[in-house]
């Protein structure tokens, strides 16, 4: 009989607390891959779509703007997914989440205040990229310089000036840009 009881007492055991969290782990890895696949999906089609009529050939500066808006979302996403699923399974050991949380919420206000510019820039970078400002290739007038555009990033843009010096410029920090090769 101790035999059938110990038996017992370890399904009741595993039906419990660790189904749920593989529960949760599961559903975790299948948010964050139908999400992954949805966002691409939707860039995908984002970057084939006739958006702006014109005499000029953008689809590779079309696709170049969703695959980079798209890698932004997606790594969104699974940061969400996988800080709710980690919560919620903390919770499962019996973890007292509301402490966490407060504390979550005054780390994430001093980051904040630190990170300002940071945040400035990245999003800075993400209007510049979806309003299409100016792409890779471009010659522009931006910050009292003048030159070709070498690579657009969420949160800086590299522009090389006429005599080759390469410029790392935050994006936060342009107010006004002169695109010299787009039409208006």
């Amino acid at each position: 009989m101790p035999m059938n009881s110990s038996l017992n007492t370890f399904i009741e055991w595993v039906s419990g607390t660790p189904l749920r969290i593989l529960i949760i782990l599961v559903s975790a890895i299948f948010a964050q891959s139908f999400g992954t696949r949805a966002i691409q999906r939707a860039m995908d089609r984002l970057a084939t779509a006739d958006l702006v009529p014109g005499p000029r050939n953008i689809v590779a500066r079309q696709k170049e703007r969703a695959r980079t808006i798209g890698g932004v979302l997606a790594a969104t996403l699974k940061t969400v997914v996988w800080i709710v699923a980690s919560g919620m399974v903390l919770g499962e050991f019996g973890f007292n989440l509301g402490p966490l949380i407060a504390s979550a919420g005054i780390l994430g206000v001093a980051l904040g205040l630190g990170a300002q510019t940071l945040v400035r820039d990245i999003l800075s970078g993400i209007f510049m990229l979806i309003e299409d400002q100016y792409g890779v290739g471009d010659n522009v007038d931006v910050l009292e310089i003048q030159g070709s555009v070498e690579k657009v990033g969420l949160r800086v843009t590299t522009v090389r000036d006429k005599s080759g010096t390469l410029w790392y410029l935050r994006n936060g920090e342009i107010l006004k840009v002169g695109n010299q090769s787009q039409s208006g």
